[in-house]
């Protein structure tokens, strides 16, 4: 099964973070969604912040090691991460995306 973890982050880093996901092979995919502006309290106040959404995809079980690797490359204190399973997906999607989240024997 295949799952998609959202996250914002800086424009500034998106790249860096889609890329280490996907050296680590913990996402098959990552698309970045750059100018969305979020609104959300942080320490009391109201912030409204330009980010770049980025929509993971990878398998349901890596989910755990990509939400890891994930923490451990963001810039911010709290990151937004939120697994939505993907039920329905073409199954050659699923298969390449099952492949490239298999580390190399």
């Amino acid at each position: 099964m295949l799952s998609i973890i959202l996250t914002s982050c800086p424009a500034a880093t998106a790249q860096g973070i889609s890329d280490a996901l996907i050296e680590s092979r913990t996402a098959a995919c990552v698309s970045a969604m750059p100018n969305v502006i979020s609104t959300y309290r942080w320490q009391g106040t109201i912030q409204r912040d330009p980010e770049t959404l980025l929509i993971i995809k990878t398998t349901r079980d890596q989910v755990e090691a990509c939400m890891a690797a994930l923490r451990a490359v963001h810039p911010y204190t709290v990151p937004e991460m939120v697994e939505i399973p993907a039920d329905r997906v073409w199954e050659a999607y699923l298969e390449w995306a099952t492949a490239e989240t298999r580390l190399p024997n």
